[in-house]
């Protein structure tokens, strides 16, 4: 069973590898400082060389740091994976909490579909606003379920730490939200509480290397014959 303790550890940490993405661009004069709010930044269509791009979560529109970022989105889909296995684990031992867990299953998939899009479409704001949004629904979901079920044992510790980081995550969003805006202080304020949801969602998908501790295999293939059952 421990074996797959790896699986929610690896999603976490490509996911801090994609955040050096930044350090690339930024080296490279590609993207402003994080922590300067009062940087000359370029605008659409501008070519001034003066300017410097507002430092997103996809940082840089050149290469090395895009290619970087494009590669750790695209591993980072394999959060449909985590979806479906912690859905899998939630059937098997509590099936009672079925329709909770479909729920937060489709909101987990939108997220993944927002972020592959933000990563790979040129629609960095439309992917990652579907993205953010999503995944404020799946957190809260999940740790709705944290308070209603035991699969580790050890849910007395994990159910306010997600009720915090849940919590975070929606405040930011919204404060993100409400910071779209075209003067560089505010753009550069949401770029900053995106990287802030970012490394939250790390961390929130991180705790549930315990409950992924105590998966197994067949857990996902008792899904899938209910599945066949059901037709």
């Amino acid at each position: 069973m421990g074996f797959w303790i790896i699986f929610p550890i690896c999603l976490s940490l490509v996911s801090f590898i994609g955040t050096w993405s930044y350090g690339l661009a930024f080296s490279n004069n590609h993207v402003c400082s994080l922590t300067n709010g009062n940087s000359n930044y370029c605008r659409v269509n501008q070519t001034d060389d003066g300017c410097c791009w507002v430092p997103t979560i996809s940082s840089g529109t050149y290469p090395p740091e895009n290619s970087l970022f494009t590669a750790t989105i695209n591993a980072g889909s394999f959060m449909l994976l985590f979806c479906i296995f912690h859905h899998a684990h939630i059937m098997e031992k509590h099936s009672s909490q079925s329709m909770m867990s479909k729920f937060a299953l489709v909101f987990g998939v939108i997220a993944a579909m927002g972020a592959f899009t933000a990563g790979n479409c040129n629609l960095h704001y439309l992917g990652a606003a579907i993205s953010f949004m999503c995944v404020c629904f799946y957190t809260a979901l999940l740790t709705a379920l944290t308070g209603k079920y035991v699969l580790s044992g050890y849910e007395k510790f994990l159910y306010p730490l997600r009720i915090t980081s849940t919590v975070f995550q929606a405040l930011v969003t919204i404060i993100t939200v409400l910071f779209v805006q075209t003067e560089y202080f505010y753009v550069h304020l949401s770029a900053v509480f995106e990287w802030m949801l970012s490394i939250n969602l790390e961390l929130f998908e991180l705790s549930y290397a315990v409950e992924f501790f105590f998966f197994s295999s067949y857990m996902l293939s008792n899904l899938l014959s209910k599945r066949e059952e059901e037709k």
